[in-house]
């Protein structure tokens, strides 16, 4: 969850921080820090964000040309000045950074209590930094010649848990330790100069060429190179990989925030990540990252998709689409469920795991679970080099591009598109669709990206509709079959940004309870666009009109029955039903995007979020 960067080289280190810090700020923003190595270690952290550290490092000596910094996402101890990272040993030894969390933190507390630690902060980093030092002094003061790097191996055999480690030591002052297990952790090198970061965003400026460290990995970086070991003190052989990301991408490029941006690039997505995939000309659809697997996903009796958060409400219109396309039975699980419940598994099932960072800690877990019982796993995410693909037998990537904004937008829709034409390849092979229905649905999905450009140009109309029910409280979201989940997936991103309570229902369990909270001050947000539930939607619509809810109908182009129903109106164009979750939620996105503008609130950092969720 938190950002991590750290560098050695020529340049002046805070520069690069600081910059990099900003970058990585979507991970948590809580608290912020940086540390330089020198004659003595320099530390400067604070409570607040990216800025408020920028400001208090106005008077201070940030000189050199070696250090790390940290943006926070609070797992242990509340934001304060004193939890914030770096973290320094009792008695000096050693300064760390983290990304994760150390669960037996409390009994390794306990024992270092035992031997005369004591302790500035609440967090369990500062557990882990101590426990290095004691490990590396106990020894010395036994007559052993224990290196930093072998104490914190040592240390680090000792611990529970998912880590993202830099590391720096008193005695070793010109060296970087870095570690990784369970969190993402990459290597940039350049000319004469290393980079570390949680993600390769802070080192796309500097150089093209990373290194991802695997589990277990320890690495140790000077300006003489790079030396690459694990836990078991085996050598290992770096491999470094070219990144295809450009600096704009990850630049808000004259949009106000980056999530508008990251709205608008939604028909770029689409089409990229069907490019090379999809013809329309010849209604060809290949997936070259199945072709290893295929036929034993076209044979497969069961489908399992396991996610978390948006990417498991595309899991849910997933569901829809196999089962329509493929006859294949399917189940979607929060991944966080899956891994602790004792689930069915047989082998040969299909499981998809999604994932926009590639990182999720749950959905990993859920993925070792699913292979140990012999599973056909396979992965679903943004991020080139990132964790699940590399745990995952086979996959397909989305190529959204990065998405920076905390709550996931352009992700869903492409996470969708994958989604779409998988069960459609699969459909294809196993005669669940026929030929002419794989075909129009080739020319559907390839008008997509063309129809929600169309919707991006009503958003003057989607803003106004913002603007009179932003001071809300509470709101309800609708929707039937393919768009229930869409309803989900509305609700959860008004939460997030705007921090109005929002509820997802399919529109006809509205009778079942939540009719019971609709009154004239609730807005009720109905996906209505038109196919075989649309008689049962427009009754649906006439309940809460006569208990005087507010209706915001999304409907098909020309719709004049809900127009004459509905308070207010939002257009999609026409597709095919299986298509629909595509644009009924680009509308949906830019509402809440909106609300959240005219309530003032922190669109790109919503309060207690992170992008990626690396721990449980």
């Amino acid at each position: 969850m938190c950002g991590i960067v750290g560098y050695i080289g020529k340049r002046q280190a805070c520069e690069v921080l600081i910059k990099g810090l900003k970058r990585l700020e979507y991970r948590g923003y809580d608290s912020a820090g940086v540390a330089f190595s020198g004659d003595s270690f320099r530390i400067y952290k604070c409570k607040g964000k990216v800025s408020d550290l920028e400001e208090q490092l106005k008077d201070k000596n940030i000189n050199g040309c070696m250090g790390m910094g940290h943006t926070r996402w609070a797992t242990h101890g509340e934001p304060t000045n004193n939890n914030a990272h770096p973290h320094q040993s009792m008695n000096g030894k050693f300064v760390i950074i983290h990304n994760g969390i150390i669960e037996n933190y409390a009994k390794l507390k306990s024992g270092l209590e035992k031997e005369g630690y004591k302790f500035a902060s609440e967090t369990d980093t500062e557990v882990l930094a101590n426990l290095i030092e004691y490990v590396y002094l106990h020894n010395q003061n036994n007559g052993d010649s224990l290196s930093c790097v072998d104490a914190v191996r040592v240390a680090l055999n000792m611990v529970e848990g998912a880590y993202g480690l830099v590391i720096m030591s008193e005695d070793n002052p010109e060296k970087l330790i870095a570690a990784r297990k369970g969190s993402p952790l990459v290597i940039g090198i350049g000319r004469g100069e290393y980079f570390i970061a949680s993600d390769a965003t802070p080192i796309i400026e500097y150089t093209n060429s990373v290194i991802y460290l695997n589990d277990d990995d320890i690495a140790v970086i000077g300006l003489d190179g790079l030396n690459l070991t694990n836990l078991k003190k085996v050598k290992q052989i770096p491999n470094i990989k070219k990144i295809d990301l450009k600096l704009d991408e990850i630049e808000k490029n004259g949009f106000e925030h980056y999530m508008l941006k990251e709205i608008y690039e939604q028909p770029r997505a689409i089409r990229d990540t069907y490019r090379g995939r999809l013809n329309f000309e010849s209604k060809y659809l290949k997936l070259g990252g199945l072709h290893n697997v295929f036929s034993e996903l076209k044979e497969a009796k069961r489908i399992m998709i396991i996610a978390c958060g948006t990417s498991w409400h595309a899991g849910l219109v997933g569901e829809y689409l196999f089962e329509e396309f493929t006859r294949i039975p399917t189940e979607v699980e929060y991944a966080s469920e899956f891994r602790y419940r004792n689930p069915v598994i047989n082998k040969g099932d299909l499981v998809i795991a999604i994932s926009q960072s590639g990182e999720t800690a749950d959905t990993l877990a859920a993925i070792q679970l699913a292979k140990k019982a012999g599973a056909i796993v396979i992965g679903i995410c943004n991020v080139v080099g990132s964790s699940i693909p590399r745990e995952t037998i086979a996959g397909v990537y989305t190529h959204a591009g990065p998405e920076i904004g905390v709550a996931s937008t352009k992700a869903f829709t492409a996470q969708v598109t994958v989604l779409t034409m998988m069960a459609m390849a699969i459909g294809q092979a196993n005669q669940g669709l026929t030929e002419k229905e794989f075909e129009d649905l080739i020319g559907e999905l390839y008008a997509i990206p063309d129809k929600i450009e169309k919707i991006l140009n009503t958003s003057n109309h989607i803003k106004d509709i913002a603007e009179k029910i932003k001071d809300s409280t509470n709101s309800l979201y609708l929707g039937r079959g393919y768009l229930f989940p869409v309803a989900l997936e509305g609700a959860l991103k008004l939460k997030e940004i705007s921090y109005i309570h929002a509820e997802g229902y399919p529109a006809a369990e509205m009778k079942h309870g939540p009719i019971a909270l609709i009154d004239e001050k609730m807005p009720v947000i109905v996906l209505a666009t038109k196919d075989h539930s649309y008689d049962k939607i427009v009754s649906n619509i006439q309940e809460v009109k006569a208990r005087k809810g507010c209706i915001i109908a999304i409907v098909t182009e020309g719709d004049t029955t809900i127009k004459e129903m509905a308070d207010y109106v939002i257009e999609v164009p026409q597709s095919d039903f299986a298509l629909a979750p595509l644009l009924t939620v680009v509308p949906l996105q830019l509402l809440s995007y909106y609300i959240a503008v005219y309530r003032g609130c922190n669109v790109d950092q919503p309060r207690n979020l992170a992008k990626s969720v690396t721990v449980e």
